[in-house]
């Protein structure tokens, strides 16, 4: 199984992607750019993973850019949903700025191939499509900033620097994709819940003397 195809829940992962020529291009990219780098690798080496002659990439992509932009654009819509599912559910601010950091940082374990791409290749996008998913990347940090801020004015959390701390939390989350082993000791569910606790010490720090 390629690792692209690494589930994190979806029945059908890539499953928007159409037709299937076109998804299988997109995963064979998903593979190449996280194992060379966007840069190093060149559409014969995506058409070959795929099966596909090079020819076949440009009828469904332009570029190489445009399957980088696709790879990046569905992977941050996802993030963003997990996060917004987690803040708009219901409980205290401790208990939703748990629940998205568990799913945000599973998210990325269960997909660390296709989250090394999302979050380590943004630099390769052209500046219309860098621009475009910098917004979605505000957003993901607005919505934890929403959390902790809510957390504070309600005395739950000690936090003098919500900017910081919410880059701080966000950073955490982000960099198990990069040294996330699936064949290693932790589950993603594990991780999950030991960000979770690392991350309500970090916002309630009185809370643990």
């Amino acid at each position: 199984m390629s690792t692209a195809e690494e589930t994190d829940g979806d029945s059908a992962p890539w499953a928007e992607v159409t037709p299937e020529a076109a998804r299988r291009l997109l995963v064979a990219a998903v593979d190449a750019f996280a194992e060379r780098g966007y840069h190093a690798t060149t559409t014969r080496d995506i058409a070959g993973r795929a099966g596909m002659s090079p020819a076949a990439l440009y009828i469904h992509y332009k570029t190489k850019e445009e399957l980088l932009h696709r790879i990046s654009r569905i992977g941050h819509d996802r993030a963003l949903f997990v996060l917004e599912a987690a803040a708009d559910g219901g409980g205290t601010a401790a208990e939703r700025l748990a629940e998205a950091v568990r799913s945000f940082v599973r998210w990325h374990a269960e997909r660390h191939t296709t989250a090394r791409v999302v979050q380590y290749e943004l630099d390769a996008l052209g500046e219309e499509h860098r621009t475009e998913i910098v917004e979605l990347r505000r957003r993901s940090d607005a919505v934890v900033r929403r959390i902790i801020s809510e957390g504070v004015r309600a005395g739950e959390f000690d936090v003098p620097d919500i900017p910081g701390t919410t880059l701080a939390v966000l950073s955490l989350c982000i960099d198990v994709a990069r040294w996330f082993n699936a064949q290693g000791s932790r589950t993603p569910d594990e991780v999950g819940e030991l960000y979770a606790d690392l991350v309500l010490r970090m916002v309630a720090a009185e809370r643990q003397k």
